[in-house]
């Protein structure tokens, strides 16, 4: 994948346990250090393609299918739907989607909750899943594929209960994702590990 940095264009790794610079959060455009290697750029152009995904804007994935923006586009698409679906977006589940938008894609928590609730009213749209998982097989290395269904069971694990319907779309994003069972197994008990949950299920 490539992202915008501050003096260019560079191909650089995406791994987990990033978090934005509490005083780069104050500048304009906002600056985000250490997420990827480099100091980062998250523009407002970056936000507007996000929405229009989230919107239903077919072309906004194809605009940035190899860009940060697309795979987080897709990422809060797919996650908004994992936590609306037993029909109670709590606190925690938001919670949860922001910090994986601010920790692993470099988006402000300001800027995140616009975003979740722009997802949260396209939800309805039974195609939106398939467009949001095709975005991401089709940009996520193996590696980055895995840590979206980590993201997924941290979100379906948020109030402490796996109900059947989430499991059953865990399941199905797998598929689509071409994750392995025994990969998004081993995702799942870090998350349980994580969140400190003793289920043996």
């Amino acid at each position: 994948m490539t992202l915008r940095v501050v003096l260019g264009i560079r191909r650089v790794p995406w791994h987990r346990g990033c978090r934005s610079d509490p005083a780069a959060d104050k500048l304009k455009p906002q600056i985000y250090h250490g997420c990827y290697g480099v100091d980062a750029v998250i523009p407002n152009r970056m936000l507007a393609k996000i929405k229009s995904f989230l919107n239903g804007d077919e072309a906004a994935p194809e605009a940035a299918a190899d860009e940060t923006d697309g795979m987080a586009a897709a990422a809060v698409a797919v996650l908004v739907e994992a936590a609306l679906l037993d029909g109670d977006f709590d606190q925690r589940e938001r919670d949860a989607i922001v910090g994986i938008l601010v920790d692993r894609f470099g988006i402000s928590a300001d800027d995140a909750g616009p975003l979740i609730d722009v997802s949260v009213s396209q939800h309805k749209d039974a195609n939106r899943v398939y467009a949001a998982t095709r975005q991401i097989r089709d940009t996520f290395s193996d590696a980055e594929r895995i840590d979206m269904m980590e993201m997924l069971w941290e979100v379906a694990y948020a109030d402490g209960i796996l109900h059947d319907y989430e499991a059953n779309l865990v399941r199905r994003v797998a598929g689509l994702l071409y994750v392995r069972d025994r990969d998004s197994g081993m995702a799942r008990k870090r998350v349980l590990e994580r969140l400190g949950l003793d289920i043996t299920e």
